[in-house]
């Protein structure tokens, strides 16, 4: 099988789209499969990863955060790249402005398209000062999704929201995570102390340091006793949520393993973004041992099971999420038990099971499309 994957980001810049691609690329290269990727052109950017080509489209960067990219290719050039390489299925990675361009590329060529959706574009709207866009760039959402041939989203809150749109041929596909990176054997009491020196337990957030993940509602917690706020990451709102914290411990970006033994040296988590389709830092978190505290909407509600493996506070409820902090740093037991729970909770979710599941969805693209012609 050939496949196409069409991203509206892909590396250097790393995000939750990009860590997905990277995750397939590896299970099709150990199936044997071919795959080309088409992503916007960056500084730095390489042009083959795991076996597959990677095809650069003109791109600009997006204003005040100027490593993302945004692609600006028409459906003529789609239609010729697309051609040329001849898939047999194109995979359509959160597509918006480049996969726009190429469902309708496909749909010229009768190319059968699977489109995952993964970010919630249109919500980010007034978090960006613009909630006049948001009506828009829905209807552009629903545009894709009902061209492709099939629709795959991350978590029951995101097929909802695209049933609600009137988006049809739906299907689940969650995301998977590596259970022997992210493991709570990789807790680094050296690096808790460099943190902590006092001893305190480490409260933390993991993610992009961005306007809709709400990074700053962590800064009640630094006035929790014992406690000491780790932010891990990086973004625009690095400065002021700087300036906003400024006894939080700022760990910059990390990677591979230093990302790794971050993580299981946390004893919570909280993550308090409310425009999650999934959720993967909160994944990763319990796969290393770490009950994670989020509010009770979008994609951590099928990942956080309420009082089992963390905790669900109603969205905006900043004292709920203080009290549900609180709690587990007060009680050892409960923070222990939930963290040993939220290891068992992942234990299933692995990557190659995940993209195995993804390839049947290719194939029954592929079937559909022949019945179709």
């Amino acid at each position: 099988m050939k496949v196409a994957l069409v991203a509206e980001s892909f590396l250097p810049h790393t995000n939750g789209v990009t860590h997905s691609l990277l995750r397939v690329l590896d299970h099709l290269a150990a199936r044997g499969d071919e795959a080309v990727v088409i992503a916007p052109e960056a500084p730095g950017a390489p042009t083959e990863v795991a076996g597959a080509r990677i095809v650069h489209v003109p791109a600009v960067g997006w204003p005040g955060y100027r490593d993302v990219r945004v692609a600006l290719s028409s459906v003529r050039r789609l239609t010729r790249l697309l051609e040329e390489l001849r898939p047999d299925v194109v995979h359509l990675a959160s597509p918006f402005m480049l996969g726009w361009a190429a469902v309708r590329a496909a749909a010229d060529l009768g190319l059968p398209t699977v489109a995952i959706y993964q970010t919630d574009v249109p919500s980010y709207a007034a978090a960006y000062g613009a909630p006049w866009g948001e009506p828009l760039l829905w209807a552009r959402v629903r545009q894709i999704h009902t061209a492709a041939d099939v629709t795959l989203a991350p978590s029951s809150a995101a097929m909802d929201q695209l049933a609600a749109l009137g988006v049809d041929r739906l299907g689940l596909w969650p995301r998977g995570v590596d259970t022997v990176r992210f493991a709570p054997w990789h807790r680094d009491d050296a690096l808790r102390a460099s943190w902590a020196p006092a001893g305190d337990l480490v409260v933390g957030y993991v993610g992009r340091l961005a306007p809709e993940k709400r990074v700053g509602d962590l800064a009640r917690l630094t006035r929790i006793p014992g406690v000491t706020v780790v932010v891990i990451g990086e973004g625009p709102e690095g400065g002021r949520l700087r300036r906003l914290m400024p006894d939080a411990v700022m760990a910059g970006f990390l990677g591979g393993g230093e990302l790794a033994r971050a993580v299981a040296s946390l004893d919570v988590m909280v993550h308090p973004g409310e425009l999650e389709t999934f959720g993967q830092s909160v994944q990763e978190a319990l796969a290393s041992g770490v009950p994670v505290v989020a509010p009770r909407r979008g994609g951590p509600v099928d990942l956080i099971d309420h009082g089992s493996n963390g905790f669900l506070y109603e969205p905006g409820r900043l004292d709920h999420l203080e009290a549900a902090v609180r709690e587990l740093v007060a009680l050892e037991d409960l923070r222990l038990l939930q963290g040993a729970h939220a290891r068992i909770s992942v234990e299933g979710r692995t990557w190659p099971r995940v993209c195995e599941a993804l390839t049947c969805h290719y194939e029954a693209a592929i079937a559909a499309r022949a019945v179709t012609r």
